[in-house]
């Protein structure tokens, strides 16, 4: 939805409030004309039903106001005598329109002082909850959010089985696009294969003040543009579901190009602006490697494995029998590898081909191979020719909301000639430290601004499922910051010493006010 019809929208549920409002308002000892006046009219209301001022601002948050108004629904009906089980149920599977009956209908009595605490142990329950579910869905939706990782694109850095905590508040909290929605869980309704949304109506991209940009090298959760998810709930045979920004799979990689940034990539290695990117030394980039053996020296290759540390479930191959094949090695390892007696060779196997699936698709360059191209930047302008086409085309449309037409070799957008571009916001490039087992831009190209979920900060706890049927923790990982100098250190034992601190200082402290009782 544009501006223009959320404003149409938004003056359409007041008109339908003041219309079912009026008479309340008025027995309230209120004038009919204060029913309304937007906003105005739900600080007047939260002093008819006496609930604090503030609750007016939980209406007017996505997704919180989903909870928030059955919740006004059902107390004003209270406040108008309506309290039985039966009112409750018609005022919430109505969406509130039962309160047009008691509006019109009814002989309207104003209990101004009614009692606000729950009359019953079921009422107490169910308001707590509610009150809970509320301040979760705003700590999940605007500050901290949970996250699991699922694949091995960031191994080393991240493994598969890290639990993390994702802030917001770093790159500035997205307020939600998707309006309807349940609070708290992603696209599906857990346990089931049902959305947990609805498409329409939707927000404009808009995205609350950040502590700080997102910089080279930083580790960003975000929605994964291209997600159209095919048989997401659908028979085979039909198209997938093209889900809303917000609503898209969670991804998570390394930052390695920036708005402006000229970004290439030569036998494996990122290049930014002519330099190669320097990796923090947490980043161990990990590449394929060919390993050829002599065939007569006995190797121990159990304990080599685990004195290398190969994490990737990929692991190794072998395609001959003098030949082993790593799919995800660190440099590290390669030199470990080559001092072992047995190996006579270790290569690093080096993507040279013209690979279709590689962006922007057109036979051009490898996954170790690739560019230089411009990564977008807010308000710069780029010219629009035939070469330049098929890296800007998905911006110019899906991203940014335009038509383009091709007529000939001139470009019409929105249905005007033009033959630049002017970029309405920024624009990222993400990949994996797994360079050969990792889904990232080389794939399908830039990132939006208004993608970015997040920053990982913080893993708060490691699960091996190591593939073998045995799952353990990682006892080393448990609170350990994803950011920072030097090498990833446990806060654990730190927290289990606050923790017995806590609960010691609790244990004298009621032990002291007894004794003085």
């Amino acid at each position: 939805m544009t501006l223009y019809s959320w404003f149409v929208f938004f003056l359409a549920v007041q008109i339908i409030h003041f219309i079912g409002t009026w008479k309340l308002y008025q027995a309230a000892g209120r004038k009919s004309w204060e029913a309304a006046i937007p906003v105005y009219n739900s600080i007047v209301l939260m002093k008819i039903i006496k609930r604090p001022t503030w609750w007016t601002l939980l209406l007017f948050i996505p997704i919180i106001n989903l909870i928030m108004f059955p919740v006004v629904w059902v107390e004003t009906l209270r406040t108008f005598g309506k309290k039985s089980t039966l009112d409750t149920i018609l005022g919430i599977f109505t969406l509130g329109f039962y309160i047009y009956y008691v509006n019109y209908t009814q002989k309207l009595a104003y209990n101004a002082d009614r009692k606000l605490t729950p009359e019953n142990k079921t009422a107490d329950t169910v308001s707590s909850l509610l009150f809970a579910i509320i301040v979760a869905t705003l700590v999940h939706t605007y500050v901290i959010q949970p996250y699991t990782i699922p694949t091995s694109s960031l191994e080393k850095s991240l493994l598969i089985g890290d639990f993390l905590f994702v802030s917001k508040l770093n790159y500035g909290p997205r307020v939600p696009m998707t309006t309807v929605a349940l609070p708290m869980v992603h696209d599906s309704i857990p346990l089931t294969k049902k959305k947990s949304y609805l498409s329409w109506p939707q927000l404009p991209y808009f995205r609350l003040p950040a502590f700080e940009k997102i910089k080279r090298n930083d580790i960003v959760v975000f929605n994964w543009p291209v997600d159209t998810v095919h048989y997401f709930y659908e028979p085979k045979g039909k198209p997938g579901v093209i889900k809303p920004i917000d609503k898209k799979s969670n991804y998570v990689k390394r930052c390695v190009g920036v708005p402006g940034d000229s970004l290439s990539i030569k036998d494996g290695f990122v290049f930014i602006n002519g330099k190669k990117l320097v990796l923090p030394e947490r980043a161990k980039p990990q590449y394929s490697y060919s390993v050829a053996l002599d065939g007569k020296t006995s190797i121990d290759f159990e304990s080599l494995f685990k004195e290398l540390d190969i994490t990737d479930p990929a692991g190794f191959r072998t395609e001959k029998r003098d030949t082993l094949y790593f799919r995800a090695l660190t440099e590290a390892g390669a030199e470990r590898l080559k001092n072992t007696p047995g190996v006579t060779a270790v290569k690093r196997e080096i993507d040279n081909g013209n690979d279709n699936a590689i962006f922007p698709h057109i036979n051009k360059w490898s996954q170790d191979n690739f560019g230089p191209i411009y990564i977008p930047e807010a308000g710069k302008t780029v010219a629009l020719t035939n070469e330049s086409l098929p890296f800007y085309k998905e911006i110019i449309t899906n991203y940014e909301g335009n038509t383009l037409e091709l007529k000939g070799s001139k470009f019409l957008i929105n249905g005007k000639e033009t033959n630049t571009y002017t970029f309405k916001q920024n624009y990222y490039w993400m990949m994996g430290d797994n360079r050969h087992n990792s889904e990232d831009s080389r794939y399908w190209g830039y990132v939006p601004e208004n993608h970015i979920v997040g920053k990982p900060v913080f893993i708060w706890m490691s699960w091996d499922t190591n593939g073998k049927g045995i799952n353990k923790i990682r006892w080393n990982r448990v609170f350990t910051t994803v950011d920072g100098e030097g090498q990833p250190q446990s806060y654990f034992k730190y927290f289990l010493i606050i923790l017995a601190l806590y609960f010691v200082g609790e244990f004298f402290w009621k032990k002291r006010k007894q004794n003085k009782a």
